[in-house]
Formats: C-alpha cells, structure tokens, sequence
C-alpha cells in the first residue's frame, strides 16, 4: 500500500460536558495539528499516490472551517462533545466526501474497477504528547 501525508493545523474554543472531563468543561482553546494520510494499492498513471498540492489544499480549505471558531455555537456540534477524537472522525467525513467529489483529481476516485484511492487516516495531533485519529475504507461509488 503506497501512502501520501500532508499536514495543517487549525485553532479552536470548545467545552465539554461530563464529569469526566473535569476542567475541560470549561471553555478552553485548542491548536491542532493536523495529519492527512492518503493510501492506495497502486500509483496513478503519474506514478503518484494524489496530487500534493490538490490534497493540501483540500485539507486547509476543510480546516478553513473550523479555524478561530468556537465549536459550541455551531449548529452542527450542537449536543456532542467535539472531542479530538470525535473531530477526527468529522473531517475523515468531510473529506472522503471531497474525494468523492472529485475535488483529488479522477484518478483518485475510489470505485469499483478503478485503482484509486483506497483509504484515509485523518489524525489531530493536540499536543507533543497526545493525538487521536479516524481512519477507515473510503466509500466506493457505484459504477455508471
């Protein structure tokens, strides 16, 4: 399996909720940095994994989103814990959606008869000592 790596950052306000947090149910910031492992079984007629630039791009204009926001106010957070690892599992979502969109190029499109790209690992480094990741199959699309 070939893999590609490409790598941001992004700074955000959230709390938690549970005791099990214990301070961090206070409002508090975070900078993550930010890991975005591309994989697949074969290289593309250009002998590359994806496009370097394509996918640095896709993951700053992801994180683009986020970046400076306080995750509480956003209705789409509204009632989760953003955990680091719940926030992995986010961008893995938006981003095998991105993929899927084409937004890597046509030879990264996973699907059926087509060597594209296989899997993703989205990891949050949130300090020198601790991360958390996502990282599974990307969803295939169905041939036309």
């Amino acid at each position: 399996m070939y893999a590609v790596n490409v790598r941001d950052h992004f700074m955000i306000a959230h709390s938690f909720r549970g005791d099990v947090f214990g301070p961090a149910q206070r409002l508090h910031g975070a900078t993550y940095v930010v890991d975005l492992e591309l994989r697949r079984q074969e290289l593309d007629p250009d002998g590359i994994v994806v496009d370097i630039g394509l996918a640095t791009q896709v993951l700053h204009e992801e994180l683009a989103a986020l970046n400076f926001r306080n995750l509480d106010e956003l209705p789409q957070f509204a009632g989760r814990n953003t955990t680091t690892e719940f926030l992995a599992r986010e961008l893995f979502d938006r981003i095998a959606a991105r993929i899927a969109a084409g937004a890597l190029g046509p030879h990264a499109l996973p699907g059926p008869g087509q060597a594209g790209l296989a899997q993703l690992r989205v990891t949050l480094n949130e300090s020198h000592v601790a991360w958390a990741s996502y990282e599974g199959p990307l969803p295939t699309a169905p041939m036309a």
